[in-house]
């Protein structure tokens, strides 16, 4: 993205905090950013999509920082996912992200509802994927039930805390106080196997297709994750898997590197190693 396109999205960005995404006009975008109408269709097709490249950036730039925290952590440690939530919704409300979303979403427009549901899913397959790093293989059938419980205890709790502490008040007791309830919730399901939603659903709700969220650094996380289980007390292995990782975050991944340690590692795990260099040979080539 070019430095006057990010210009654009970034102006437009504050005068929908403003003054309201509908209350704004695309004049009102034209001449608060300095462009042209033919500049500004040469980098929109509309207002809409506009405000979903904004959503766009946000999204990708909490996803960098909050995939940061994992670098180096046990992804089983729920400390860990505590941190990485309560740094989602800090840039949430730091970025007027919620306000937006709720003035779209009942706006009827059904483009903009159509992509805020989109994103509401990718929010509940990150739960259960987080959820399924920190409990057990018995606990699967029920995480998309727990990732739903989640999401909703959250935003409850944090209404109400907020309404009683204020607006500025730190919202880590909320996450890390929601977050315990739920895996105490999720070892009574488990036990008592008691099912609303099976997690299949979640792949209706989210194709393929519309998967944005589990892009090649969800995927690949997630096999490294999986490693990551499958022997944790080899810090060797530990060790190569998070240099991986942080290799891969850089602006040129050195490939040879990569390679090479994959190579290095023990054929036991073959089939997650053997997994784990068809998404990174993937994600390089469309790099080159």
């Amino acid at each position: 993205m070019n430095d006057r396109k990010r210009n654009v999205i970034e102006k437009a960005h504050e005068l929908f905090i403003e003054k309201g995404f509908h209350a704004t006009s695309i004049q009102d975008i034209l001449d608060y950013s300095g462009i042209s109408k033919g500049t500004f269709y040469n980098y929109f097709l509309s207002k809409n999509e506009l405000l979903m490249e904004i959503f766009r950036a946000a999204f990708r730039k909490m996803e960098f920082a909050r995939d940061a925290l994992l670098i180096g952590q046990d992804s089983g440690d729920p400390e860990v996912f505590i941190r990485q939530i309560d740094l989602q919704m800090t840039a949430n409300r730091e970025n007027k992200i919620i306000p937006l979303f709720e003035e779209v979403y009942f706006s009827g427009d059904k483009e903009l509802k159509k992509f805020i549901e989109i994103g509401q899913m990718k929010t509940l397959r990150w739960f259960s994927d987080r959820l399924a790093n920190i409990t057990d293989d018995l606990c699967r059938p029920y995480l998309l039930d727990a990732a739903i419980m989640l999401n909703g205890i959250l935003i409850q709790n944090v209404r109400f805390y907020r309404k009683a502490n204020g607006d500025s008040t730190d919202l880590l007791p909320v996450v890390r106080f929601s977050v315990t309830r739920i895996l105490n919730l999720i070892e009574e399901v488990t036990l008592s196997q008691d099912q609303l939603m099976p997690p299949e659903v979640l792949d209706a709700w989210l194709p393929v297709s519309s998967r944005e969220a589990l892009d090649w650094r969800s995927k690949i996380h997630s096999v490294i994750s999986r490693l990551k289980k499958l022997d944790c007390e080899n810090k060797d292995l530990q060790q190569k898997l998070n240099f991986i990782e942080e290799e891969l975050r850089s602006k040129v991944p050195r490939k040879f590197l990569i390679d090479s340690i994959l190579f290095s590692m023990s054929p036991e795990f073959n089939r997650e190693i053997q997994e784990l260099q068809a998404l990174i040979d993937e994600h390089l080539l469309e790099k080159a």
